[in-house]
């Protein structure tokens, strides 16, 4: 079931995933205009009931060792998709798996090794496991943004380009709310495909709607405030924002 969340917070939860380490109480306090004893305890209670699940160090491996850090984009039955998701946790080299509600990539697993050798040597371990390895692309690096309506004054339109993830080559990840004005609003994602609104090399791997996870299928309608995870082999043009979203990257 679903944590009811106030003004409060939410203010929390945009300051803690925007900077978790230098965030601190009495600041936030300041901000809502509450004690900060008050933040202290609204916090423990989001950690308590499981809203808040941890905190994690965001680790640059290139910097750290000269590390290597692959994306593998993998298949798995639904039924077999959450087993599989904590045996590949497992495997030395894996720091990240993401279970997606879709039929195809439904499992994105971040792996690091010392060179490509090391990478192969997981790749292959994670095959042994029943994995269907579709693609794979050395991660570059990753931007994140914390989630733009639980901020000071924010709103879904006001940052529609919400994740942004650049892979070795030209293919990259993006996560796009679609917006009113949005081209791609309204049509269904076969609709969307006979109009090249969504091009051959384009993949819609998730669509959050409402705090549910939908599988995307043809029949699937795309509505303003969907979050979609977008795969481009080719790379996220201004274009296919412009489609997805009614703004470019510079706007």
């Amino acid at each position: 079931m679903a944590n009811r969340l106030d003004e409060i917070d939410r203010r929390i939860l945009y300051h803690l995933a925007s900077d978790a380490r230098n965030t601190s109480a009495p600041a936030i306090a300041e901000e809502v205009n509450v004690s900060a004893g008050t933040i202290r305890n609204r916090i423990r209670r989001l950690e308590t009931d499981g809203t808040i699940k941890g905190y994690h160090a965001e680790i640059d491996y290139e910097r750290a060792e000269g590390y290597l850090t692959n994306l593998l984009i993998c298949n798995t039955t639904i039924t077999d998709r959450e087993k599989l998701a904590k045996q590949a946790l497992q495997v030395p080299g894996v720091v990240n798996v993401r279970e997606l509600m879709t039929g195809r990539g439904n499992l994105h697993i971040t792996t690091v090794g010392s060179d490509r050798e090391d990478l192969t040597r997981i790749t292959r371990t994670l095959s042994e496991l029943g994995i269907d390895i579709e693609d794979e692309d050395l991660l570059q690096r990753e931007h994140f943004h914390p989630y733009s309506p639980f901020g000071p004054g924010g709103s879904p339109s006001e940052r529609s380009m919400t994740d942004f993830m650049s892979l070795t080559g030209d293919a990259e990840v993006a996560d796009l709310t679609v917006t009113d004005d949005a081209a791609i609003a309204g049509q269904t994602l076969r609709e969307a495909n006979d109009t090249e609104s969504i091009e051959a090399d384009t993949l819609v791997v998730a669509i959050e709607r409402d705090g549910t996870i939908l599988t995307p299928r043809g029949d699937t309608t795309i509505l303003s405030g969907d979050l979609l995870t977008i795969f481009s082999r080719d790379g996220i043009s201004d274009d296919l924002i412009y489609r997805f979203t009614g703004e470019s990257t510079d706007e």
